[in-house]
């Protein structure tokens, strides 16, 4: 069962958080402001942070700069009555993984968590698994079914990125950034090329698909 810290100074707020979170099958941990965070993950596990922004005695960007600075890559989910581009930039650039603006919507914040919570496995694992196949980050190998074997490293690593965050786009300029030396002459023709072959190796498979999203680049969709 995943543990959630809660920083956050309005008790109503903090209340309704825990109880949805507890009713949905999280364990939980209570602290009004940063400083008191701080010390509750100093004694326990946690999975998770939901984070207030403005609280007394430490707010939610010392808080989130001293966890990063400590070298701790725990997720938060900053959640906020600010909702300022430079607020949100200020956040993201501090360290947080994820923002939301009050009042939260219930729903929204536990798909977040969700999300959140599963890019972290998948962090700390380098396995992901969609529908009958893994993908092993640490051997480059593919499993589907029963039958194991490698693909190019290059492509290995743009299909568990797409498969990371499925129907999430992802555009030629982005993957070349990520996946290409800025040293190098490629083109984001490139890109293409090396898309055309993972559709080639698994246009029969069962489990997702690599789409086209026109004047935009790519993305990767779960079959049902």
């Amino acid at each position: 069962m995943f543990t959630i810290l809660i920083a956050e100074d309005n008790k109503n707020t903090a209340r309704l958080m825990e109880v949805v979170l507890t009713q949905n099958g999280y364990n939980t941990l209570l602290a009004p402001n940063g400083e008191e965070a701080l010390k509750i993950l100093d004694d326990n596990h946690v999975d998770l942070v939901l984070l207030d922004l403005m609280m007394p005695v430490m707010d939610g960007i010392t808080f989130t700069r001293v966890l990063r600075q400590s070298g701790s890559q725990i997720p938060i989910l900053m959640v906020t009555a600010k909702d300022s581009q430079e607020d949100i930039r200020r956040g993201f650039l501090t360290g947080t993984d994820d923002y939301m603006i009050k009042p939260i919507d219930e729903v929204e914040m536990l798909l977040r968590i969700q999300a959140l919570l599963r890019r972290a496995r998948i962090a700390v694992e380098h396995e992901l698994v969609i529908g009958n196949t893994t993908l092993d980050y640490n051997s480059f190998t593919i499993k589907e079914g029963e039958e194991v074997y490698e693909i190019p490293k290059k492509e290995f690593q743009m299909l568990f990125k797409f498969l990371s965050f499925p129907n999430k786009t992802f555009t030629r300029r982005q993957l070349m950034e990520e996946f290409w030396d800025s040293e190098t002459q490629s083109e984001e023709r490139t890109v293409d090329v090396h898309i055309n072959r993972l559709r080639e190796r698994f246009k029969n498979s069962q489990d997702f698909e690599i789409v086209t999203v026109r004047g935009l680049g790519y993305k990767a969709v779960k079959k049902e």
